[in-house]
């Protein structure tokens, strides 16, 4: 038993340390912070391709539906800009180089933009040359990371050696931390434009292409599999059970194929096309909205005969409602809790599973794509899904399945509860 839970302890350890790398953080923390942004996207496509014709016909008819055209292209069209200038950014900071983390974001910039083709386009007679939306959108995300990445450790490597301009003392910071990034901005730069170079010579053309042909475009098929989602997700869970944030630690690999999944049904909503995919970012968040413990809390409050979990359920059900549900998972506790490990790891996933099946044989609509705003409550965070059958079934999802899954369980710990709660009394 001592050397199991020593294998054991080493695992846990092991997990944690990855959760917390610098470069997994530093990707975690760039996802997170572009949320707004995605969701600001999402809205103006819902507008510009708005459900309703009368309403979609006047935003047409006052000129309108062109602006949420643009928003779409500058927010979830360019995101790769805004995703590698956080991982750059961010990592910088996290090896102690805050105040210069804003100038390595912009270096991070230009070398996306180096590897990035430009195109020559005919307008009204007139050719120009531009930057093609294809790279700077989704299909660039998973390029942005490692641009941003390399562009950050490059410029700690840079820094960490000297091999910077010195100023003076009497030169002001700001002036002088401009000359420093000097020299990190030319090699790192020079070094990109040489590697663009060389990708222009080979069948991809691009390093962009390369990343998209051999990684993203096999993990996005990975990535789309309900079978790999549900293993995803159980992975999660049973992270979340050993007491490890498993959101943030999947996040960083899962996140970007996801949202190009989700960009994808975006686009063929807004040209008025077929869905392509059933899994997507907004699937996957509105199946597991609030990891599907709302019905244990549910239980908690109509069916506990102990008193215990019955104030537990008056704690819990605000939060829960809006899918906040820490307050049950550690106030239960789930967290290694053996009693109810099988629900905790596996209730998500059997939803998605259900939810997989409904929407394959036309039953539930497919999300559009758009981003799930977190803490709307229930039925108004799935309404981003673009159908009133994506609502109806997040809330018999979470109404009526949960409470079954979760049932069986509930009954064993609350039973003990409740006879330790007598002997108590007596």
């Amino acid at each position: 038993m001592d050397k199991i839970m020593t294998k054991f302890d080493g695992v846990l350890a092991g997990i944690t340390k990855f959760s917390n790398n610098k470069y997994i953080k530093s990707i975690s923390d760039s996802m997170m912070a572009l949320i707004g942004i995605m969701i600001f996207g999402s809205f103006a496509v819902i507008f510009k391709a708005f459900p309703i014709t009368s309403v979609a016909t006047f935003f047409k008819n006052i000129g309108i539906d062109v602006f949420f055209g643009a928003i779409y292209n500058l927010t979830i069209g360019a995101i790769s800009i805004y995703l590698v200038f956080l991982i750059a950014k961010n990592l910088t900071t996290k090896f102690g180089l805050g105040e210069e983390s804003n100038t390595v974001g912009l270096i991070a910039i230009m070398n996306f933009l180096i590897f990035t083709p430009l195109g020559s386009y005919l307008v009204e007679d007139s050719n120009i040359t531009a930057i093609p939306l294809t790279w700077i959108g989704t299909s660039g995300m998973f390029s942005a990371i490692i641009i941003g990445l390399l562009v950050g450790r490059g410029y700690v490597f840079i820094k960490a050696r000297n091999w910077t301009i010195k100023m003076p003392a009497s030169v002001p910071p700001m002036v002088s931390r401009s000359f420093e990034s000097l020299i990190p901005t030319v090699l790192l730069g020079t070094i990109s434009g040489l590697v663009a170079y060389l990708f222009s010579l080979t069948s991809f053309g691009n390093i962009h292409q390369l990343v998209f042909t051999i990684v993203q475009t096999p993990l996005q098929g990975i990535g789309s599999s309900i079978w790999a989602v549900m293993l995803i997700i159980i992975f999660q869970q049973f992270l979340w059970f050993l007491g490890i944030h498993g959101t943030n630690v999947i996040a960083p690999v899962v996140t970007p194929i996801w949202m190009a999944l989700n960009v994808q049904n975006l686009s063929a909503y807004e040209s008025g096309q077929p869905l392509p995919n059933i899994v997507t970012h907004a699937f996957v968040n509105i199946v597991c909205w609030g990891g599907s413990a709302l019905g244990l809390v549910l239980l908690m409050l109509f069916v506990s005969k102990s008193q215990r979990y019955k104030e537990m359920g008056k704690i819990s059900i605000i939060p829960a409602l809006f899918g906040i549900t820490e307050p049950v998972i550690f106030g239960t506790p789930l967290v290694l809790n053996f009693k109810m490990a099988f629900p905790f790891i596996f209730n998500n996933s059997i939803c998605l599973g259900i939810a997989y099946f409904l929407t394959n044989i036309g039953l539930v609509e497919r999300t559009i794509g758009a981003q799930a705003v977190f803490g709307l409550p229930l039925g108004f965070h799935a309404s981003i899904g673009g159908s009133v059958s994506i609502i109806i079934m997040q809330v018999v999802l979470q109404l009526v399945l949960s409470p079954i899954l979760w049932y069986p369980w509930f009954k064993l710990i609350d039973k003990d509860a409740y006879l330790e709660e007598q002997k108590h009394q007596e």
